[in-house]
């Protein structure tokens, strides 16, 4: 019975076809695409208003130089939002409850703002390894843990959201389980379990959002230091 807890987490097949790339890609099948007409319906013209008022919020405190990841961030932004909340569905397999899927989103881009540091401003990229007005005694400890902090940053990206969504999905499961064994018995404490599930899920609806961005809003600010 424990073990059939974390059946949800298992990548689905469909004669022996991983269906995990069908997970990936269809939340872009359910953004509406924007028409060539001047004038757009009232959906297009609220999602373009939440995608600008969020760009603009993320690319505030970066430099122009910075702007070009605008695209690259706020679509990972709308990625990572679609998936968790489909997720959230009954029946759905959630994508990001993989650590290799978060870990395949945060080395690469991680890697690309520590390598856009490194040949644009590579004093400024190594002077963040050593604290100024370091005594000369802890300048080596202070080296080797800022650098290992710095090579963490990627596994705490993917971990967080990993350990997220699937605290949150075990949660709900549990709870829901325990409903269906109460309501035959105790049919009050069924109901009112019933209503702290209601609330998990509006919990959880917010976790899957926030988690999203701050998993974009880490990688800003990591940009911020290198750009």
């Amino acid at each position: 019975m424990a073990m059939s807890f974390f059946d949800q987490f298992a990548s689905p097949s469909y004669l022996g076809i991983p269906l995990i790339a069908v997970a990936i890609a269809l939340p872009w099948v359910l953004y509406p695409t924007p028409p060539s007409r001047w004038i757009n319906n009232r959906l297009i013209t609220l999602q373009g208003w939440l995608i600008g008022r969020f760009t603009n919020q993320l690319m505030l405190p970066l430099n122009v130089g910075g702007h070009k990841w605008a695209l690259l961030l706020t679509s990972l932004m709308v990625f990572l939002i679609t998936i968790n909340m489909l997720g959230l569905l009954p029946y759905t397999f959630t994508p990001t409850t993989q650590l290799s899927l978060n870990m395949g989103f945060a080395v690469p881009l991680w890697l690309a703002t520590v390598i856009i540091g490194m040949r644009n401003q590579p004093t400024v990229a190594l002077g963040h390894l050593l604290p100024e007005g370091t005594p000369i005694l802890l300048i080596p400890v202070l080296i080797i843990i800022e650098t290992i902090s710095l090579f963490i940053r990627p596994l705490a990206l993917g971990v967080r959201l990993t350990a997220n969504l699937t605290a949150g999905h075990l949660l709900i499961q549990l709870i829901a389980t325990a409903v269906f064994v109460l309501l035959p018995m105790m049919p009050t404490v069924a109901i009112l379990t019933a209503t702290v599930l209601f609330l998990l899920t509006l919990l959880e609806v917010a976790v899957a959002m926030i988690q999203a961005y701050v998993f974009v809003l880490l990688l800003s600010l990591y940009l911020q230091e290198n750009v």
